[in-house]
């Protein structure tokens, strides 16, 4: 296959001049933000304002899409809705880069490939109508009527690029100042063939993989006349080889992934997009990025710290009130987050095996996955973190208290009684991942963790 061009990456976009970096042997990346939860973007946000740098920010095709997906949020309405949020948190919206993840047939694979694919071609349109700019292309699961097994790399590569063709249909009708999409290919599940390794975790896609999953939609592209958009394929989806399940993580090795770091830089312009790198450390985020993985996605690690958060605010609350308060004007959150999963049990059966109800009972609660992300926004849930808040900005929160639940976040004392202080507590401690990334991907404004700021 010829190498691509770097002159024909487009000038202006931040993902753009990110791989320009990349090429230029300089260790740059970015952190994908997917999240849809306010005090997770709110967070993001003001460490974007920290370190003076942008935010990505990505929903799925499952999360949003035009049907509302599982959020009740279709593409314009996510926008719109980020835009407030960065706005009042006072980042510039030109510093926002929105991004769609996994777009393609999957959420509607029950309808059929003809159904699926038409109402695939029309979620990517009102992504990009709403002003995505990344569009990350995934065809590669099966449709209910495609043959039985895997789908053919072929049949992958040709879907991936009817979707480019609806995206680049559906880019002249953006306003006249907006940047055209870049496109991410590929997906980082493995080939069939036992690539996955069943005990020490997931095996990094081969190269030739690679390489022929972009020379098949490459040529796919060409097909379809979209020459002029393939230079915007900025980024492919491997798996380097990181993963996390509900009580493990498989850390990232670069030797293991050198095959894939030289297949990376024998192109011009292409860079690798990680997902599912959440929960690795510092140094193994840092050895991606220098590796070629300038896009990391992270998101349930961030509910995870949220969580967190919320628990040891619960904590507190129960330190400072349970007796001096009824328990009806307690929040009880952590009653009402489990009564939620219990009574809805679709987000995390299926997830969670057959276990015992004690061991099921800990990990709806604590398992790494963070099924339990799925359950902020039910309105009894909602309605506890609200009481929760509450409560706690109308008291004076001892030094010791404080800092036996937020050791590392507790820079003060002490909190006085104020409004906010705690919902800063809980996005302070979620930013302490986002500076991991941050520093990880040379975007830091300093080495030093973010702490609350909150007064005495």
């Amino acid at each position: 296959m010829a190498a691509l061009s770097a002159r024909a990456v487009p000038g202006g976009s931040v993902l753009a001049e990110l791989v320009r970096e990349q090429k230029r042997g300089v260790a740059r990346g970015i952190a994908s933000v997917c999240s849809a939860h306010p005090l997770v973007l709110q967070a993001a946000f003001e460490q974007a304002l920290q370190d003076g740098a942008s935010v990505l920010v990505e929903s799925t095709s499952n999360q949003v899409n035009q049907d509302g997906g599982y959020t009740g949020v279709k593409p314009s309405e996510f926008v719109a809705f980020v835009a407030r949020l960065a706005a009042e948190a006072g980042l510039p919206a030109d510093r926002v880069i929105l991004g769609g993840d996994h777009l393609g047939p999957h959420p509607f694979a029950a309808d059929g490939k003809a159904a699926a694919m038409e109402r695939a071609a029309e979620m990517v349109r009102q992504y990009v109508c709403a002003g995505y700019e990344k569009i990350h292309l995934d065809a590669s699961m099966r449709c209910g009527d495609d043959p039985p097994g895997p789908l053919a790399d072929e049949v992958a590569a040709e879907r991936t690029a009817e979707l480019a063709a609806a995206a680049e249909a559906a880019a002249v009708e953006r306003p006249a100042r907006s940047p055209l999409p870049v496109y991410v290919i590929g997906t980082e599940v493995p080939t069939p063939g036992g690539q996955a390794g069943e005990h020490h975790g997931p095996v990094p896609t081969r190269v030739e993989d690679a390489r022929r999953g972009l020379e098949l939609t490459r040529a796919a592209f060409s097909r379809r006349g979209l020459e002029p958009a393939w230079p915007r394929v900025l980024a492919q989806v491997v798996q380097p080889g990181v993963e996390f399940g509900d009580d493990v993580v498989y850390r990232y090795e670069p030797r293991a992934a050198a095959p894939l770091r030289a297949f990376s830089e024998s192109q011009e312009r292409l860079v690798f997009e990680a997902h599912s790198t959440d929960y690795q450390t510092e140094q193994a985020l840092g050895a991606l990025v220098a590796d070629h993985f300038a896009v990391l996605k992270v998101g349930p690690e961030l509910t995870f710290a949220l969580r967190e958060a919320l628990f040891a605010l619960e904590a507190i609350e129960r330190e400072l009130l349970s007796e001096r308060k009824t328990p009806a004007r307690l929040s009880g959150l952590r009653l009402e987050l489990e009564r939620a999963m219990t009574r809805e049990p679709r987000h995390w059966k299926s997830h969670y095996g057959t276990a015992d109800e004690h061991t099921l009972r800990l990990r709806r609660a604590f398992s790494l996955s963070d099924r339990a992300r799925y359950y902020w926004p039910v309105p009894e849930v909602r309605q506890a973190v609200e009481r929760l808040f509450a409560n706690l900005d109308a008291e004076h929160v001892p030094s010791g208290i404080l800092r036996q639940y937020f050791t590392a976040d507790a820079e003060p004392d002490s909190l006085r009684p104020l409004p906010g202080n705690a919902a800063r507590l809980a996005r302070a401690h979620v930013r302490r991942v986002l500076a991991r990334y941050a520093r990880a991907c040379g975007s830091a404004a300093s080495s030093l963790a973010p702490r609350a700021s909150l007064p005495l």
